[in-house]
């Protein structure tokens, strides 16, 4: 099948092809300590931007006049109706995590703006709670026509950075040789004109190995750039430029799937003074209902040799919500959640499991 050239509002005046591309915000990478099992720091990695699967995101537009400069953040209908459709094509795989939109920023994981001239941008996974936690913050942002073919495939690959998808032309399994000097000159040019900083953490990087699944390269992921001639020398097939197929490749359908899979209808019940063996692989999870029998202070733990990430939740008219989470991964410790939970209220504990020292040695416990 031919490939269907995409179009932009954003193509270089000069007629090269370059296209407004997407720059991620630049975040400290997570510091772990050093001597780390190869293993284990490639499982941290691959997994520590993800959600819990299962988690309600939450999206905001923002719609006050004060919103950005001269209310630059807040967008037309049109726009919004493209990013709500966007959500929906990721729902719609089957994916266990779900998408509300609300009208209150503070309810919201998600906030996105629409400010003409920024670019098109978006935290990582986690990052949206980690490191933007204040609700009058944008987290991600659309800098252009999202009613375009482009426009629509600019709006999955920024939700598939929610998701906790890194750019796909970084994969270190690439093979990708950059002609830098064309990289450069190109990218420091209009539509993105880019310092040579921001050129080296969008494109030129490559992920560590640690951070990525171990995936073929896919130059039709929805996470690639559409890249134009001249500046990759290798694979020589590309000299031409890379113009991914519009929407979702079936790499991308594939991993979004694994991350997270459709979630059973039942799920045990986590009660005090038991304990529930943690007998998963590498990146799966599991659920657990919490039903208390009095109204008090509990702690939740795991025990045993393991890197896992527990994030509790509390049933609210149907809707499973936040209330606290913990990550030991990389560190010496167990993951543990302490809150105090009400008799006759429902709750759920979210448990992804990245590494485990020895299989069938790790258990959660509540007291």
């Amino acid at each position: 099948m031919a490939k269907a050239k995409k179009t932009s509002g954003k193509q270089d005046p000069a007629g090269n092809g370059v296209v407004g591309v997407c720059s991620l915000p630049k975040v400290p990478v997570r510091e772990l300590p050093a001597g780390l099992n190869p293993d284990r720091l490639r499982l941290i990695r691959v997994n520590e931007k993800k959600w819990a699967n299962g988690t309600v995101l939450h999206y905001y537009f923002f719609d006050r006049p004060g919103d950005g400069p001269g209310g630059a953040w807040v967008g037309p209908a049109s726009q919004q109706e493209v990013v709500r459709r966007a959500f929906k094509a990721w729902k719609d795989l089957g994916i266990g995590l779900e998408f509300r939109e609300v009208a209150d920023r503070q309810q919201a994981e998600i906030r996105i703006g629409f400010m003409a001239g920024d670019g098109a941008w978006s935290y990582v996974g986690r990052d949206v709670i980690d490191i933007a936690r204040n609700p009058d913050e944008r987290t991600m942002n659309f800098g252009w026509d999202l009613t375009t073919p482009y426009g629509w495939d600019t709006a999955l690959h920024e939700i598939g950075h929610t998701l906790g998808f890194p750019h796909e032309h970084q994969n270190p399994n690439s093979g990708i040789v950059w002609n830098e000097q064309a990289v450069l000159d190109i990218f420091s040019g209009p539509p993105n004109n880019w310092d040579e900083a921001t050129i080296r953490w969008n494109i030129l990087r490559k992920l560590s190995p640690a951070e990525v699944t171990g995936s073929p390269w896919d130059p039709d992921s929805i996470m690639h750039y559409q890249l134009p001639a001249g500046v990759i020398e290798q694979p020589e097939r590309y000299r031409n430029g890379v113009v991914p197929e519009p929407g979702l490749s079936a790499q991308d359908i594939e991993w979004a799937g694994k991350f997270y899979p459709p979630l059973a209808e039942e799920m045990p019940v986590l009660r005090p003074f038991e304990s529930m063996p943690v007998d998963i692989g590498a990146g799966a999870q599991l659920n657990f209902h919490i039903e208390v029998p009095q109204s008090r202070k509990y702690t939740v733990q795991t025990f045993g040799v393991s890197d896992t990430v527990m994030v509790l939740f509390e049933d609210r008219n149907g809707e499973f919500r936040y209330i606290e989470g913990d990550d030991d991964s990389g560190s010496q410790r167990n993951s543990r959640i302490r809150a105090r939970l009400f008799a006759g209220d429902r709750y759920c504990l979210r448990l992804r499991l990245y590494y485990s020292g020895d299989a069938g040695q790790t258990a959660v416990f509540m007291w």
